[in-house]
């Protein structure tokens, strides 16, 4: 059964972002992810992490300035040792939070820079990254992101992105699929994603094409979460989108998969089996 996993950074607005942990628990999600924690004391989130009893599956490098419109910085050639700086600091945050899996966000193209450099910037800083990563055993993520979104973003299909992870040559990288994202770039997402199942290391999920809940766009979300299952994915599946209302009332299309789960649960224990399954998350 798919797992989901609630992103801090779209859920929960109508909270603080230090006290959406609790909420995202309350709301029944067993994990969280979201795009940057650099902002606040390690510390102070770990213990928010603690108190809400969640798993942090998932945040990104530093992405540069974002208020400036800057979303990544591993291919400019300009900025590779603020890059590097980057990686370390994430790789502390990380630890911190017991976090497994750390994203890297490209950036856009700079102007009057050649192909080549560019190019040859993301794969050095990905090779970089995926070496510091993997010594702390952390996975590390690349994630193509759209261009209409994000108008000028280097890595934007996900050939393009498995195709720059061959020239990285480590085991220790793999492509975050985002839904949102590679339905507007190239769509067929689910021959996609079972065709690359086992270098996909997390998903995440957004209608298009406004980037609320499954259920308000053009994706048959309920198709894509029986494939999803049926292929074999096991990973988290992060909910990065912008609630159409409420957060609360937008959740209306994740009850059948609580359900499911109940009724598992359920069986389980009246099984008289050792292995019984404990509240029930999203």
């Amino acid at each position: 059964m798919p797992k989901f996993c609630a992103n801090l950074s779209c859920l929960f607005p109508e909270v603080e972002f230090l006290d959406r942990f609790d909420a995202a628990s309350r709301a029944g999600f067993q994990a969280v992810e979201f795009h940057f924690p650099y902002g606040y004391d390690k510390d102070q989130l770990a213990e928010c992490v603690a108190r809400a009893g969640v798993e942090v599956v998932l945040f990104n490098l530093p992405g540069g300035n974002w208020d400036k419109g800057e979303r990544g910085i591993a291919c400019l050639p300009a900025r590779v040792s603020q890059f590097r700086d980057g990686v370390a600091q994430a790789i502390d945050y990380a630890k911190a939070l017991g976090c497994r899996r750390v994203n890297c966000l490209s950036g856009i193209e700079p102007p009057r820079t050649a192909d080549t450099a560019v190019r040859e910037t993301f794969v050095s800083n990905l090779r970089f990254a995926a070496g510091e990563l993997e010594r702390e055993g952390i996975l590390l993520l690349a994630e193509p992101l759209n261009t209409r979104t994000v108008p000028g973003n280097f890595l934007r299909y996900s050939a393009q992105a498995l195709a720059l992870m061959d020239e990285v040559k480590s085991p220790n990288v793999k492509l975050q699929y985002d839904v949102f994202h590679m339905q507007i770039m190239e769509g067929d997402l689910a021959k996609t994603i079972e065709a690359n199942l086992a270098r996909i290391g997390h998903i995440q999920i957004a209608d298009v094409p406004e980037r609320h809940e499954p259920g308000t766009g053009e994706i048959n979300f309920a198709f894509l979460f029986d494939w999803i299952d049926r292929i074999g994915y096991q990973g988290w599946i992060g909910c990065e989108y912008i609630p159409a209302a409420g957060t609360e009332d937008g959740l209306a299309w994740i009850r059948p998969y609580l359900e499911e789960k109940s009724a598992a649960a359920d069986i389980v224990l009246a099984g008289g089996g050792d292995t019984i399954e404990g509240d029930v998350r999203i």
